[in-house]
């Protein structure tokens, strides 16, 4: 078994409304940042497992998200990355 390092983003789906984005986006204008046309708000999630290979940390974290981490109704979620720890 080897420890992987999993970094995860998860975000509103396309068409969901986005209370927060919506409000820094308008606070962005306000302050002067007329340039920005979109701000989505999501999260990032950083998990450390052990796993055989990176294919099954891989599969373990996907597995998690849709499960726990993410909700499939209002939000995708993708793996940003997957590596070895202290590799």
């Amino acid at each position: 078994m080897s420890r992987f390092l999993i970094e995860i983003r998860v975000t509103p789906r396309k068409g969901i409304l986005d209370p927060q984005g919506k409000a820094i986006h308008h606070a962005l204008h306000s302050l002067g940042w007329s340039t920005v046309d979109d701000v989505r708000v999501g999260k990032a999630i950083h998990l450390e497992l052990e796993a055989d290979d990176a294919d099954a940390a891989r599969s373990e974290a996907e597995a998690m998200c849709r499960k726990l981490l993410a909700n499939p109704v209002t939000e995708d979620f993708e793996l940003l990355q997957v590596e070895e720890a202290g590799a």
